[in-house]
């Protein structure tokens, strides 16, 4: 079994960017800095006594802390943090660039899991010490101490702003979920007063039509008869009722896929606008539509590289058509399983998708449903005031 000091804990650096690949890589890919504990091997002067071996200890303890701070539980990085800082003050008097390179780590892992104040205090406190200490006890000169110091407290401030913003990320995705399972819940609570409209009425019915069917049945058969077959139509259009008002129990409105997109893509750094006063659609359209908006939505957020991004809701005739739209780079000259399925749930609906995307040029993706004499919308239509830019 592995030493829980080698084993990644549920609440560290490391288990929260499982699903972040990227993110893992980068936190190691810092390392790369580190090449600075040997840049005193390139200077013409003498290297201090006991250099090479206070290098040699100092580095595997530094790459020891450091994989802690990535294991432990992230409340323990300030802890590590401080002992790289301590080792950087002790290891300046002999490998002055090793010291400082320390030093900077340390900045950069002093304030992740406090507020920005608190880790602002506690960085300049770092600089501080580092500062008395390398033009006090090494003799530097006040400009390389001042330059160090810089880097040191801008790598602290970013890695805070890093931290903000997969804090601000993380809330987002729970807004991102709340407003399904809000919007889910609305349309159960629909769903179930609509069903219990629907049976309450049409099961009092029936019950009276076979009560009826059981007095006459002695006395006049073909009445008796006659109340049952009524009784049996009165059920089978129940059933179809109730089948129609169950359909779409499982999908999610137009209106609350707008929304969740807007969280999503604002959380990618896409600006994305979209109809304000969404009419209430024809119920043949809504799960459909939506489904196509997901995919949509989902497609510019993983593969366009978009800034902008809109959704207009649109009537042109007899034609009820939804457009998507981004700048992103465009080029799609094949269809995968989400466009295919798209093309699958518009045919399903009587409609055409046509794709335009141009490469370097953003993507246009316009459905367009047609309307029958029974479909009508519940207010009129609002375009989004903004275009995309060319």
């Amino acid at each position: 079994m592995a030493s829980p000091w080698f084993q990644p804990t549920p609440d560290s650096l490391w288990s929260r960017f499982r699903d972040k690949p990227r993110a893992r890589f980068a936190s190691y890919f810092h390392l790369i800095w580190i090449v600075y504990v040997f840049v005193d091997l390139l200077g013409t002067e003498k290297l201090p006594p006991h250099w090479l071996a206070v290098t040699a200890v100092t580095l595997p303890l530094f790459l020891l802390m450091y994989w802690q701070v990535q294991i432990r539980p992230m409340r323990y990085a300030v802890l590590f943090a401080l002992g790289m800082a301590a080792m950087g003050l002790a290891t300046l008097y002999i490998n002055h660039n090793g010291g400082a390179c320390y030093m900077v780590y340390a900045c950069s892992f002093i304030g992740v899991m406090a507020p920005l104040r608190i880790a602002l205090v506690r960085i300049f406190l770092l600089i501080g010490c580092f500062v008395a200490a390398a033009m006090l006890i090494t003799h530097w000169p006040w400009q390389a101490a001042m330059m160090v110091s810089l880097i040191a407290f801008s790598v602290g401030l970013v890695n805070q702003f890093y931290r903000t913003s997969a804090q601000h990320d993380a809330e987002l995705k729970l807004s991102h979920d709340e407003v399904r399972r809000l919007a889910a819940t609305v349309e159960r609570e629909r769903i179930g007063r609509d069903l219990h409209d629907l049976l309450g009425h049409t099961l009092s019915l029936i019950t009276l039509k076979l009560e009826l069917s059981r007095r006459l049945m002695d006395r006049d058969v073909d009445a008796a008869r006659r109340e049952m077959e009524e009784a049996e139509q009165v059920a089978r259009h129940a059933l179809a009722e109730v089948r129609s008002a169950v359909t779409g129990i499982r999908a999610t409105g137009i209106a609350a896929e707008l929304a969740s997109a807007r969280l999503m893509l604002n959380a990618s750094m896409v600006n994305f606008d979209y109809v304000s006063d969404l009419p209430a659609l024809p119920e043949r359209f809504e799960a459909g539509l939506a489904l196509v908006l997901r995919e949509a939505v989902t497609n510019i957020h993983r593969h366009a590289q978009a800034s902008v991004a809109e959704a207009k809701v649109e009537v042109h005739g007899n034609q009820l058509v939804l457009c998507i739209a981004d700048n992103g780079r465009g080029g799609v000259t094949e269809e995968g399983n989400g466009l295919g399925g798209m093309r699958e749930r518009v045919r399903a609906l009587g409609g055409t998708l046509t794709i335009e995307s141009p490469r370097g040029k953003g993507t246009r993706l316009r459905v367009a449903v047609p309307m029958q004499v029974g479909d009508r919308l519940a207010k009129p239509l609002a375009t989004v005031a903004q275009s995309l830019p060319s």
